[in-house]
């Protein structure tokens, strides 16, 4: 029963403890640290993502004024600005790394069902990164311009119910296509990527793993046709041609043959030109897969737009990397348990329902369930005007 808890422990609950503290132990996390540990400092983060904290003097004020349920809500240690600075200084980023990626584990088994944009029997990922613009005088080591920091996060995102896979955050300079070199293909996956990809002896790495890549090519790229396919242009392909790389340094990286899509959308009147290692799908399904590429773009503007990692309370690459991994727990963690109490609302809902219930001593279910009851009743609403019309 949950009588008498808050939501806040509520949804801790559907976190591993035993999980976390080996995390702790792999980077010995709590050895030196006494004055706040790393699971109380994890739980201040959470708190702070989940209510939209500006800084580390508001989680304190927020967190003082409800002292007396602190315990309840899981907090073993009073919550200090100065401690909590340390602890974000002091303590490993990569214990909350390790266990964002174990929330992974969870949730991806959770939404193997969900349906996707396109209609594929295989696993989908798309790969893109985004900036995170810094100040150079507050974050010397993310130099990214001579005037200006910034820091990327490189994402793969498992299309199957947006969920990241790998992530790397790194300085601003570092180019998006060296992180192929720390993804390890799955065999009989696609891989979809945008051009700034492109490099054939990286891609090729998928082909001698048994995976598929959908890569927007370049303008530059020499290719000789070989063959050529019938399409049906009335459902946007314009071409579908067995090619071969025909520049020395090309070839000698990727000596199999590959197959270009050219695709017109019809909405933009963009034309589009892809290539592929896959030559069993139909022309249209590579251009739709493609295009399921957008996911990963609204992945990145959901988590900037309601998640704390654009403005971040500590200056120290430890303590900014501490604060993406949590924030990335805290997404992964409302996404298991919209799947676990089998909810229908957006993650988006979710978030602004929790934000101002976290303190509530109410069944976290019937508190998320009041969203699909107000959608429900719009979406039923709707219906009858539209009837009556």
């Amino acid at each position: 029963m949950n009588v008498g808890r808050s939501v806040f422990a509520q949804l801790i609950a559907h976190l591993s403890h035993i999980e976390f503290q080996k995390c702790v132990v792999r980077y010995d996390g709590d050895h030196h640290h006494r004055s706040l540990s790393c699971w109380d400092q994890y739980l201040a983060m959470a708190f702070a993502q989940f209510t939209y904290r500006e800084s580390l003097r508001d989680i304190e004020a927020c967190l003082r004024s409800m002292s007396g349920k602190l315990y309840h809500m899981g907090f073993r240690s009073r919550i200090a600005r100065s401690t909590l600075a340390d602890a974000n200084e002091t303590h490993d980023w990569r214990i909350f790394a390790d266990f964002a990626l174990h929330l992974i584990g969870v949730a991806r088994p959770l939404h193997a069902a969900d349906a996707m944009a396109v209609d594929l029997d295989h696993s989908l990922y798309a790969l893109d990164s985004t900036t995170i613009d810094l100040c150079l005088s507050l974050f010397p080591w993310a130099k990214f311009r001579k005037h200006k920091a910034a820091i990327k996060m490189h994402t793969l995102l498992d299309l199957h119910g947006s969920i990241p896979t790998f992530i790397s955050i790194t300085d601003g300079k570092v180019h998006d296509v060296n992180i192929l070199d720390e993804i390890l293909p799955e065999a009989g996956a696609f891989y979809v990527m945008d051009r700034g990809y492109v490099d054939f002896e990286r891609l090729f790495v998928f082909t001698l793993s048994a995976a598929f890549f959908v890569v927007r090519t370049k303008s530059n790229i020499l290719l000789q046709r070989r063959y050529s396919h019938p399409v049906d242009k009335t459902t946007g392909v314009r071409s579908d041609h067995t090619v071969i790389l025909t520049a020395i340094d090309s070839v000698k990286a990727y000596p199999d043959p590959l197959r270009r899509v050219s695709y017109l959308d019809v909405e933009t009147r963009k034309r589009f030109k892809f290539l592929t290692n896959n030559f069993t799908l139909p022309a249209l399904t590579i251009a739709q897969i493609y295009k399921s590429r957008w996911q990963v773009e609204l992945f990145f503007k959901w988590i900037k737009q309601h998640l704390r990692i654009k403005a971040f309370y500590g200056t120290s690459e430890n303590a900014v990397k501490t604060q993406i991994w949590i924030a990335v727990s805290v997404y992964v963690l409302v996404a298991i348990v919209r799947k676990q109490l089998g909810l229908e609302s957006s993650l988006y809902q979710i978030l602004q329902i929790l934000s101002f219930t976290l303190f509530e001593k109410t069944p976290i279910l019937c508190t998320l369930q009041t969203i699909d009851e107000g959608a429900n009743f719009a979406k039923n609403l709707n219906q009858l005007i539209l009837f009556e019309f």
